[in-house]
């Protein structure tokens, strides 16, 4: 059984940058690529999973 993000993110942009969001305690900034037929991805540093708004409602 997969576990669910450890945290959700609505954002506006199909391109976003992670970097853990935690200062010194957090990770390498990277760039991430949001899929337009899935409508989120999810950061293989912090597992933090981002969501397009477009898609936010239809249950991803």
């Amino acid at each position: 059984m997969a576990q669910p993000a450890p945290e959700t993110k609505i954002v506006n942009d199909w391109r976003i940058a992670c970097d853990g969001g935690e200062g010194a305690l957090g990770h390498p900034r990277v760039w991430l690529q949001i899929p337009r037929d899935t409508g989120w991805v999810e950061c293989s540093y912090c597992d933090a999973r981002y969501v397009h708004a477009s898609k936010a409602d239809a249950g991803e």
